[in-house]
């Protein structure tokens, strides 16, 4: 029987809650599925870890990580911790170390969501947003001149290279491919006179590898509108790292909020590790009162699902939260209901029951 070794850091704030609904979930999957486990190793890294220790993380946490075949990230966060530090000394270190350049996040409009835009039904709204992750905007490249001093500058460098940039494009039209869909990409060429020119440049030259895709571009103010005024016109998005990580934060409030927004930090070639989140904050202001959602996490262990080839499986826990939605017997506070975190963890479970 086939043993994924799955890395768990649960994180600040909430995150330990909606990662241990989670992995009670994936445990009884593999339970009713016979043919796989999981082996979960936890770590507690994190800002508790920075407050005590002066890192997010330990100096050997990558070489740690490299021996597993998947990470399960809770949330980074909390007050006392620069959000710069918090961030750049776990998660993206992480998505860099591991050459995590995919992130796909799934902007679909599921039965029972609630849903703020007007006349919109369920599956009206069905995107993959495919977001650039390793470079980009959140290179990490600039200078900081003159600190402190009347002539201050500060330079915020984007990198886009043709290796990181033909690598995703290329990722989302296979995709496109694959699923018979439709391809957006999404940039900003008529103000970003160097990186996006590039960007649209690569996208059409690597599209003509590929003539049975329709493809179409918008500049990200523009997609930005149509996210909210027709959405049904995206199947499969592919934008920069900071286009794509506002760009889905506006897809998950058209389809029900953060508590349903998941995200895969891919590695296609699995040389190294890839990593699944929810994509939410740590809700500091919520944490420890058992009302956190937790179907954001079960969504991105369905990811998880997907990644290790068990898709039916990804595709019933998909089901199951539809219908938890559906039945609206078992919801947490921000779908409009009163049950707990675990509460809402067992209603899944109880849902998957019938495929023993």
């Amino acid at each position: 029987m086939k043993k994924y070794k799955i890395a768990v850091i649960a994180g600040d704030g909430i995150g330990p809650e909606v990662i241990g609904e989670g992995v009670r979930v994936l445990e009884r999957v593999a339970e009713l599925d016979g043919g796989f486990g999981f082996e979960f190793t936890h770590f507690p890294w994190g800002c508790e870890y920075y407050l005590e220790t002066g890192k997010m993380m330990p100096d050997d946490a990558i070489a740690t990580l490299s021996e597993f075949d998947a990470i399960y990230l809770g949330a980074v966060g909390y007050p006392g911790v620069p959000d710069h530090i918090s961030l750049w000394d776990l998660l993206l270190k992480i998505r860099h170390e591991f050459d995590q350049y995919v992130n796909v996040r799934p902007v679909k409009l599921l039965k029972g969501a609630p849903c703020p835009l007007k006349g919109v039904a369920p599956g009206e709204i069905d995107m993959i947003v495919i977001r650039e992750n390793s470079e980009g905007e959140y290179a990490g490249a600039g200078d900081w001149l003159y600190r402190g001093q009347p002539n201050e500058v500060v330079l915020q460098t984007g990198v886009f290279s043709r290796k990181g940039t033909e690598r995703i494009i290329r990722y989302a039209f296979e995709l496109a491919r694959k699923e018979g869909k439709t391809l957006t990409s999404i940039s900003k060429g008529n103000a970003l006179n160097y990186s996006m020119v590039f960007w649209d440049s690569v996208f059409a030259e690597v599209g003509k590898e590929y003539p049975d895709v329709k493809c179409a571009s918008y500049l990200v103010d523009a997609a930005s509108m149509f996210f909210v005024k027709d959405p049904g016109r995206f199947e499969v998005v592919v934008t920069s790292n900071l286009f794509g990580d506002i760009l889905t934060d506006l897809g998950a409030a058209i389809t029900g909020g953060m508590g349903l927004a998941a995200g895969a930090n891919l590695n296609p070639e699995r040389r190294f590790p890839s990593m699944f989140e929810p994509i939410h904050g740590s809700a500091p202001d919520i944490a420890g009162r058992g009302i956190a959602d937790p179907l954001a996490s079960i969504w991105s262990a369905s990811q998880m699902l997907d990644f290790f080839g068990h898709e039916c499986w990804g595709e019933r826990l998909i089901g199951a939260i539809e219908q938890l939605m559906v039945e609206a017997k078992a919801l947490p506070s921000d779908l409009g209901g009163t049950s707990s975190t675990h509460e809402v963890g067992d209603a899944i479970i109880a849902i998957l029951e019938k495929y023993r």
